[in-house]
């Protein structure tokens, strides 16, 4: 068993507070809750738990960081570029205890949690920063007059202060979504992470401070989402929301919106579809299949969960996903045999437990899975079940754990009705020889990510969002600074 290195087991000892005007504070109610290592059950930590005044002070702090004259404000987009790369290189000095950190925080694999998530933020702070740069603006005809009468132009410029609220499943990873973007292009923010985990979050934050953001512009609040985060999506000092968590929530987050009409984007759930064609190279569709649905425990919006398999090969790769299932090592995260950790809480194994008991209930068959090993943490097999049908809970409901169905098809047609009978359009995977197939296939399904003869690759300049109920607007690429931006146009008369 790894062990817990000395600079981890100081910050959980005296973890920092509530990171607000570049200062850690306790809550103002003196309050503490609770981390909990998933692998153990055991508290690992205790936190600051912010409530409405907390989230008032880091409100507060951010707009005066905003204010025109403040240090922010007065900085070159080329020294703002510099200070978000520099989190960046951070980020990968301090890698290990981050990954560690994340791991016992979040039940993720420490392996997973150094070679994935620390680099993913990593890549996503070093691409942000060259975008502070490039918010530009354009100049255009005044189409209704001569040309020497009138000159126009856009400017762009920074929304404002950004309420950022993220999920328990990928919080370093996430946290990157919300600050890289907000720096990159001149806001400021107040990040709430998911009371399951805030470890990484504090963390991060140090960073930036440690990196020279000024006081203010950063800001982080741990707590409960009833109490903290409502706070945050309806306080009228926000400009904007950016949130990735369920749709439930992100309903909730759409009405707390309305008080000053806050910009909204929202990354939400999803219940992806996974196409294996009979022409696939099984060799490579098997085991895709399987990380599709059985990373981080499936505990991933854009999870593979419903495999549609065509008849010829549906056998084959059904056992082979089966097999792949059968030789995850489920244990705790410093493990190092562990290929698998744990679901996040004892609610969310409950939850998924209850969705494989419905799908068997309903006539669903498990391949391999399903059963929850005995002794201390939130473990579960993970789970293949068979003999599916449209109409089933597991089949229509996001579950968010490590259960795939299994669906055969035959016609084409058929196949892109079924895969988007959804109200969800998160993601897809399409494995197939035949590059028209692969095109077509790509076209027609309804979901902001395709890939093909891959699955969750992802990468920084790519953006990464929904159809239908699986949100508003797009995270990373180019596309996301046009939820951090406004668009001003000057027009001057000159005669």
């Amino acid at each position: 068993m790894t062990t817990i290195n000395d600079a981890t087991q100081a910050f959980l000892a005296a973890p920092p507070g509530l990171l607000i005007d570049g200062e850690s504070i306790p809550a103002l109610s003196g309050e503490t809750f609770e981390s909990v290592d998933p692998s153990t059950e055991e508290v690992i930590a205790h936190l600051q738990r912010a409530r409405a005044e907390d989230v008032d002070a880091a409100v507060r702090s951010a707009r005066r960081a905003f204010e025109p004259g403040s240090a922010w404000r007065r900085m070159t987009p080329a020294d703002r570029g510099r200070v978000i790369h520099r989190i960046g290189d951070l980020i990968l000095e301090n890698a290990d205890e981050l990954a560690m950190l994340e791991a016992i925080d979040s039940g993720k694999v420490l392996s997973v949690a150094r070679s994935s998530d620390v680099v993913l933020t990593a890549n996503m702070f070093h691409y942000m920063a060259g975008w502070a740069t490039k918010t530009e603006g354009h100049t255009m005809p005044f189409t209704m007059s001569s040309p020497d009468e009138y000159v126009a132009y856009t400017r762009s410029e920074p929304v404002g202060v950004v309420a950022g609220i993220i999920p328990w499943n990928f919080p370093l990873v996430m946290a990157s979504w919300k600050i890289g973007p907000a720096l990159a292009t001149g806001c400021t923010i107040v990040l709430k992470p998911a009371e399951q985990t805030p470890l990484s979050a504090l963390r991060l934050g140090q960073l930036v401070v440690e990196a020279g953001v000024p006081a203010g512009v950063v800001n982080i609040l741990t707590g409960y989402g009833h109490e903290a985060g409502a706070a945050l999506a309806a306080h009228p000092g926000v400009d904007k929301i950016a949130f990735t968590g369920s749709t439930e929530v992100g309903r909730l987050i759409v009405g707390a919106a309305v008080g000053n009409l806050k910009r909204v984007s929202l990354e939400l759930g999803g219940k992806s579809p996974n196409i294996v064609f009979d022409d696939a190279d099984l060799d490579i569709a098997i085991p895709g299949a399987a990380q599709a649905i059985f990373f981080h425990q499936g505990q991933c919006c854009n999870a593979g969960s419903r495999l549609f398999v065509h008849r010829k090969v549906y056998d084959e790769v059904i056992e082979g996903v089966a097999e792949i299932a059968r030789g995850f090592q489920v244990g705790p995260v410093l493990d190092p045999e562990s290929t698998m950790g744990p679901l996040i809480s004892s609610e969310q194994l409950e939850r998924v437990c209850g969705y494989v008991r419905s799908g068997q209930d309903e006539g669903a068959t498990a391949l391999t899975g399903g059963n929850r090993p005995q002794g201390k943490g939130y473990f579960l097999e993970p789970t293949v079940l068979a003999d599916t049908t449209g109409d089933m809970k597991v089949v229509r409901e996001e579950i968010f754990g490590p259960v795939v169905v299994a669906i055969p098809f035959e016609d084409p047609d058929e196949l892109v009705r079924q895969a988007n009978d959804t109200p969800f359009g998160l993601a897809a995977g399409v494995f197939t020889r035949d590059l028209n197939r692969a095109h077509r296939t790509a076209q027609l399904i309804q979901a902001g990510t395709v890939w093909v003869n891959t699955y969750g690759a992802f990468d920084a300049a790519i953006p990464f969002g929904g159809f239908k109920q699986s949100g508003w607007g797009r995270e990373m690429g180019r596309e996301v600074l046009d939820h951090y931006i406004e668009t001003k146009s000057v027009v001057i008369r000159l005669s």
